[in-house]
């Protein structure tokens, strides 16, 4: 897929690029498999803000994903469609009952292709397989964290994870970001990669464009006064930080760990800090 580039037109428009639709072949949404979005603009159930610089944006209505497609289902995919609410594409299909369905669309899924879920379906990019049914090297995504949960790993455009080895009870999985971690060996997962693989390389290019996504006016810590972030403050000219890199709210960033310790780590054999080291 391929990423469409601007004339330079205006300042704004010089190296704006945005995604090429040419792969969409439906102008509007399934109506039955549309919910109501109402955005938080990064308050919680208090009205705190708990996530800054958020608000505004276009309105967009929520796609009903099926992530726990049932085994020994065949499925027709009939259109990919746009979701304003992921970076990936999705695919409307349709299964022998008549009933629709949104999915992930896979990298080089089209109208017309077939997908087979169950153990008993074939080795296929698209078809959902428990990871006891699928060759250890292939290539998966959406991959459930606990069996019959559904697909909640590698979802984003573009990814895509391996499947190196099976022991005992667990296959071991290497994610994007180099980490290896165990799975069950009844979970699920699709055969393949994301589509939309050109979207990490789309150039926003002004402003205006970032509000209509709902994403607000952002200030660095350093060009604001003492009292309203750690960075702040100093008489005169440009100046760092003269402290370790921290949060507003004073907790340290930039390679100070905030994951629990011991929640997950009997799952992970290599984290994605130590694959990052060998790189």
């Amino acid at each position: 897929m391929a990423i469409k580039v601007y004339n330079p037109t205006t300042p704004a428009r010089r190296g704006m690029s945005s995604q090429d639709f040419s792969a969409i072949t439906a102008k509007k949404p399934l109506r039955g498999l549309l919910k109501i979005k109402k955005g938080s603009v990064g308050r919680n159930n208090s009205g705190r803000i708990t996530t800054r610089h958020r608000g505004g944006g276009h309105r967009r209505f929520y796609r009903l994903l099926n992530h726990r497609l049932p085994d020994g289902v065949k499925l027709m995919v009939e259109h990919i469609e746009y979701d304003p609410n992921r970076s990936a594409r999705i695919a409307r299909v349709k299964d022998d009952s008549g009933k629709y369905h949104y999915i992930l669309a896979e990298a080089g899924m089209k109208q017309g292709a077939i997908i087979q879920t169950g153990e008993k379906s074939s080795v296929e990019n698209g078809n959902r397989l428990p990871l006891r049914a699928i060759p250890a090297g292939s290539t998966i995504y959406a991959i459930e964290l606990q069996p019959g949960r559904g697909g909640q790993v590698v979802r984003a455009a573009g990814t895509r994870a391996q499947l190196m080895a099976k022991e005992g009870d667990y296959a071991l999985v290497r994610l994007p970001s180099g980490e290896i971690r165990r799975f069950r060996l009844e979970c699920r997962a699709h055969l393949g990669s994301v589509g939309n693989e050109q979207h990490q390389n789309v150039k926003i290019g002004s402003a205006g464009r970032k509000r209509h996504m709902g994403i607000r006016p952002t200030v660095r810590g350093v060009v604001q006064n003492a009292v309203d972030h750690p960075h702040g403050g100093g008489d005169g000219g440009r100046h760092g930080t003269g402290k370790a890199p921290r949060t507003p709210w004073g907790q340290l960033t930039l390679g100070y760990r905030t994951r629990p310790r011991g929640k997950i780590n009997k799952l992970i054999v290599r984290s994605r800090h130590e694959a990052k080291r060998k790189r």
